[in-house]
């Protein structure tokens, strides 16, 4: 899935960031609302976790201004305050559930499957990506191609969904480094040619076409048949 996370706390944020991406999860860490705001409407998230204590836009006034733009993601709300009453006012701005701070990690992570599941009871936010076909089931993270399974590594995966959600458009090697790996890798590296080689014999090789073109000087593309 991606994931949408703001956090503002500089130690918490980049340790769900990390825990998340773990888990095998596209994220996108914002620790400015109004950045996440913009974020938040042009990108088709499948679950947002809000802090509501953060910069420039709080997290309770971002939600409100996606559900008035129309942006039905799934939304978590993720903070210190706790009372009966800050429950209330964040489910009734839209919210899907409310985990108060500190909490256990792998409650959060059930807590983003539960309300991605009520999300992907609609077409909007079907599970399922697929790409001619070929697909990839997000939730029980399989992958198939003509009807034949292929089994993914847990990176190879997350690199193909990238490319799922971004059909036709480049993708250079910095920008695959910090979605799949979410590190600053050596810009020589070879880790982004490593696992495209390897996803390529998995995705095309034994199906005689060419899924994932290499843009010289740029980067990928995926343009599936």
């Amino acid at each position: 899935m991606r994931l949408l996370v703001l956090e503002d706390d500089q130690i918490l944020g980049p340790w769900i960031e990390k825990g998340l991406t773990e888990a095998g999860h596209v994220v996108d860490l914002f620790s400015d609302g109004k950045e996440a705001l913009i974020a938040a409407t042009i990108t088709p998230y499948d679950v947002l976790v809000l802090d509501r204590l953060v910069p420039r836009l709080d997290g309770l006034s971002v939600l409100k201004a996606l559900r008035q733009a129309k942006v039905t993601a799934p939304a978590l709300f993720l903070t210190a305050l706790g009372e009966v009453e800050d429950r209330v006012e964040g489910l009734r701005a839209g919210g899907d559930d409310y985990l108060v701070k500190p909490f256990a990690f792998t409650e959060l992570i059930a807590r983003i499957e539960v309300i991605s599941r009520r999300g992907n009871n609609s077409e909007e936010h079907s599970s399922v990506l697929e790409a001619g076909d070929l697909s990839i089931d997000l939730h029980k993270r399989t992958c198939t191609r003509q009807g034949q399974s292929i089994e993914l590594n847990p990176k190879e995966f997350l690199l193909l969904e990238v490319f799922m959600r971004s059909k036709s458009r480049v993708q250079t090697k910095s920008m695959l480094l910090e979605r799949v790996w979410n590190m600053n890798f050596d810009p020589t590296s070879g880790v982004v040619e490593t696992h495209i080689s390897r996803l390529r014999r998995k995705i095309e090789k034994p199906f005689g076409d060419v899924l994932i073109r290499t843009i010289r000087g740029s980067g990928y593309v995926f343009e599936p048949t």
